[in-house]
């Protein structure tokens, strides 16, 4: 396994780094858990990775160090928490640009100071082992004055006021929100909060704020806002109350639908006809609706007539489209 080897050649650089007169390899097999062969790969990578590792034969046994001028340096993470850090650079390059990724990368540039040449190349080698490529996404690097003035809302409780665009309509309004929750969810960000307007807690798109500032007036979160629970029967972004869905997949889905969680409540029935029946609680009929079309013929919904209705009426107009 890739992790296990991760973590056995992290244990064999600081066995290494802590023995000045050196390790015999019988020793180090015993520590690591595995056999002289495995000790001699593990010693071959290292040494490919530019580790100035050297051997000296006492007795007729070969003693295994580092070389004199080697240092450790501060190193208080494992290999795998270390990789762990730099896949979280590949997820949040959706948010280049802002807070979110510009952090990450600072913490990251101040552990690679602190760990070394050697260190350094040698986890650069592993981290091209694992990529994360973003899918569809927006863009927020206009965004960063934006998405700092909401963290700072969320986190100071204050109320802020907006300009902000409606999707559908394009209707410009100002209003003021008392922060929640900045959301990140499908390639965008939101913030979920208390609408003075509506006097109803909303979910907004932040690229579609055209102007927001703090108005330094403290709020309280009316009856203790439970994030988890808003979203709970949340297909997507839009909270609506849950309803029974139903939907056949044909055999060519079925591995792809059956493979992936949709929801936290769905329930995967395997049918005789190679498909699948996936049964949901879940509310934001729209995005259901769009997620169900994006299947084309391989997904049919059985329930509820609503859901099924919009689905074959969204089909109907697509069709006209092509008709001449």
């Amino acid at each position: 396994m890739r992790g296990d080897q991760l973590a056995r050649q992290w244990l064999l650089i600081q066995r290494l780094a802590r023995s000045r007169a050196g390790t015999g390899l019988d020793e180090l097999a015993e520590e690591l858990g595995c056999v002289r062969r495995t000790v001699y790969r593990d010693l071959d990578a290292l040494m490919y990775a530019g580790f100035p590792v050297t051997s000296e034969k006492r007795d007729g046994k070969a003693y295994y160090r580092f070389l004199d001028t080697f240092q450790m340096g501060q190193v208080p993470f494992t290999p795998d928490e270390l990789l762990a850090l730099a896949f979280s650079e590949d997820l949040l390059k959706t948010l280049e640009g802002t807070v979110f990724h510009d952090s990450i990368q600072a913490a990251l540039a101040k552990i690679r100071a602190g760990l070394g040449p050697e260190l350094s190349g040698y986890l650069a080698r592993l981290g091209d082992g694992f990529r994360v490529l973003p899918g569809p996404h927006k863009r927020y690097a206009e965004f960063r004055d934006t998405i700092r003035t909401l963290n700072e809302g969320v986190l100071e409780s204050h109320t802020l006021e907006m300009r902000y665009r409606t999707g559908r309509t394009g209707e410009l309004s100002t209003r003021q929100i008392d922060p929640y929750k900045v959301w990140y969810h499908g390639g965008a960000l939101y913030v979920i909060g208390h609408d003075h307007r509506s006097k109803e807690i909303r979910t907004f798109s932040v690229d579609r704020i055209r102007a927001i500032e703090d108005t330094l007036e403290s709020f309280e979160a009316a009856g203790g806002f439970d994030f988890d629970a808003y979203t709970a029967s949340s297909f997507g972004v839009v909270a609506e109350p849950a309803v029974h869905i139903r939907i056949h997949f044909s055999s060519d889905w079925a591995s792809f639908v059956s493979e992936r969680e949709w929801h936290a409540s769905q329930t995967v029935t395997p049918l005789a006809d190679g498909g699948l029946e996936l049964s949901m609680e879940v509310g934001g009929s729209q995005e259901i609706a769009n997620w169900v079309l994006s299947f084309g013929r391989g997904a049919t919904v059985l329930e509820p007539d609503t859901l099924r209705e919009e689905v074959r009426a969204s089909l109907s107009t697509a069709l006209a489209n092509y008709d001449d």
